[in-house]
């Protein structure tokens, strides 16, 4: 699998109504994980942690605001960058977070795969995952 770059979007409890109506205007498979589905319980169980909708448009991926973070309008976005390639995903997470900030170290995570969030030095968010599958 190549390395895909595509937007990520987090949204304040209502990321599956919004991946429905995108899905309902673009077409194509969402596919929906919940919080609960990793172990988390209570009032966040049922929210998104993570949704991908690949339609003949491109993918979007989202999620809801993960317990513990604060939701930023304006800043509610990263770039995502994910595959199976670990040594080309390494090489861009290495280059994005020089001189950047690390808010996530990359590292295995709930999920199987490998995951790491930064700041680069511009201000943007990135977000690498590297597919265990």
């Amino acid at each position: 699998m190549v390395s895909v770059l595509n937007p990520y979007l987090v949204f304040d409890g209502n990321a599956r109504e919004a991946m429905e109506y995108y899905r309902d205007v673009l077409g194509g498979e969402l596919n929906i994980n919940t919080f609960g589905e990793f172990g988390q319980s209570g009032a966040t169980a049922d929210k998104v942690m993570h949704a991908r909708l690949k339609s003949d448009a491109g993918v979007i991926m989202a999620s809801d605001t993960a317990p513990g973070m604060a939701y930023e309008p304006g800043r509610n976005f990263s770039i995502s960058l994910s595959g199976e390639n670990a040594d080309e995903l390494r090489g861009y997470w290495n280059g994005l977070s020089k001189s950047g900030t690390v808010t996530m170290p990359l590292e295995k995570q709930i999920w199987g795969d490998e995951f790491g969030a930064c700041v680069d030095r511009f201000g943007i968010s990135w977000m690498v995952n590297i597919n265990s599958r």
